[in-house]
């Protein structure tokens, strides 16, 4: 989509700000901010929980089921992912933190019981990447991107419940991880380890690139992580490797000229590979941003928010299509896959609110509303529930609903965001105006 609002965007960023404070909406944006609100809601309550309340639970074996099909008919004898039960587990926490319905909590309570008793490992630490069905390792590789997730959603389930054993459980992940996985000689994290956290050769989150040992990927989700950490154990230890994780984006992740993240690295942050996840980036974007808010660092916060306003221009001219739907991936030259998943078109709704937010440029609204609506069109399951992995057109009868990667985080996530977000800008809008 080349819609020509460059500099139309870059004048909004320093027009948009009254004081540091953004301006109130006026009556379109107000009218778009109720289309979102009211979507978001009917689509995390109507459409996403209840599908995962009917068919993700496991009777026989305890837990949730590790695959579904498009209908919620489970696949016999799936294994079951870690990243898939850490996500429930932090969808349910955060729901709850919303909405105190005992539903939530008590599906919070079955995935922190799960992780904890199937997934833990009580002699090495951390948790196991795969089991089988009966909740029995096989595969009990320590992925750093895995472990994150569960950082993410112990910090989540100890925000809603202030359950003492989860702090704990979430504190030794915490000690383990900087003490396994930091890499103290040239910044950042490795990732791929086995049982008793010896590294392996390369990241299994490169599988194609040739000494690939950290990713942009890891990176990213072990920041989200941090900054919900930090939400619920606030100290210097806490704090202090978050901004880490910041100046490693900063430092080697960020590409400051062509306003893109590099995803592939060796070990001394050298990239890779030639490659841009539009996803990726528009998540970035308002992760970055989150992370900042989170120390209170008001440096950090500028500097996140002009990296967030340079990426959200650069995804809307290399990945936005004509439709408002988030293409896949490209290179610089272009794009090269042209599908449309279910979790950037999440991601896009969220960076585009998150950058009127802090800009108060209508243009990126628009950018959000579009995107809702294409996602709502092409993207939502309106006879099953929940989303497509892919654009209707582009999914076939097989494709999974529920799988080792499929799960109500980046939807559901996408889902609070815009409530919490739409609310804040709703405030600020009922606020006595001056006279």
């Amino acid at each position: 989509m080349k819609t020509g609002w460059g500099m139309v965007l870059v004048v909004g960023a320093i027009s948009g700000l009254v004081g540091g404070v953004i301006a109130a909406p006026a009556d379109a944006e107000r009218a778009a901010l109720v289309v979102l609100k009211q979507g978001a809601a009917d689509q995390l309550f109507e459409n996403i929980l209840p599908f995962w309340l009917a068919h993700g639970m496991d009777h026989d074996q305890g837990g949730f089921i590790g695959r579904a099909r498009r209908d919620g008919t489970p696949v016999p004898a799936a294994p079951k992912g870690l990243v898939l039960n850490a996500r429930l587990l932090w969808t349910f926490s955060a729901v709850y933190r919303t909405r105190r319905d005992d539903v939530y909590l008590r599906t919070a309570r079955r995935a922190y019981e799960a992780l904890d008793r199937d997934f833990r490992d009580p002699v090495h630490g951390g948790y196991y990447w795969m089991l089988d069905a009966a909740g029995k390792p096989i595969d009990d590789r320590k992925e750093l991107y895995g472990n994150a997730f569960v950082v993410y959603a112990l910090a989540e389930y100890y925000r809603a419940t202030g359950e003492a054993d989860a702090r704990q459980r979430l504190v030794d992940l915490f000690d383990c991880i900087e003490r396994r996985a930091r890499d103290s000689r040239q910044g950042g994290y490795l990732e791929t380890f086995s049982r008793d956290w010896t590294p392996a050769a390369t990241s299994s989150l490169a599988p194609s690139v040739r000494g690939g040992v950290k990713t942009m990927n890891t990176h990213l989700h072990l920041l989200e992580a941090y900054t919900n950490l930090v939400h619920a154990v606030r100290d210097e230890r806490t704090t202090a490797a978050l901004r880490h994780l910041l100046d490693v984006f900063d430092e080697h992740i960020y590409d400051g000229r062509d306003h893109y993240c590099k995803l592939f690295f060796d070990r001394s942050w050298k990239s890779l590979k030639e490659m841009t996840s539009y996803g990726h980036d528009i998540e970035a974007a308002w992760l970055l941003r989150d992370a900042a808010r989170a120390l209170h660092d008001a440096r950090r916060l500028e500097r996140t928010r002009q990296i967030a306003l340079e990426i959200g221009m650069a995804v809307e001219r290399r990945g936005l299509d004509a439709d408002g739907g988030l293409l896949y991936e490209g290179t610089l030259d272009g794009v090269t896959n042209r599908e449309k998943h279910w979790w950037p078109q999440a991601e896009t709704v969220v960076g585009y609110l998150d950058l009127y937010e802090c800009t108060g440029d209508p243009c990126w609204l628009h950018i959000a509303v579009r995107n809702w609506r294409y996602t709502e069109k092409h993207i939502v399951d309106p006879v099953h529930g929940e989303w497509f992995g892919r654009a209707a057109a582009e999914h076939g009868p097989d494709d999974l609903k529920i799988s080792e990667w499929k799960a109500p985080y980046h939807n559901g996530r996408a889902c609070l965001e815009v409530l919490r977000r739409v609310d804040r800008l709703q405030r600020l809008d009922a606020r006595p105006k001056p006279r």
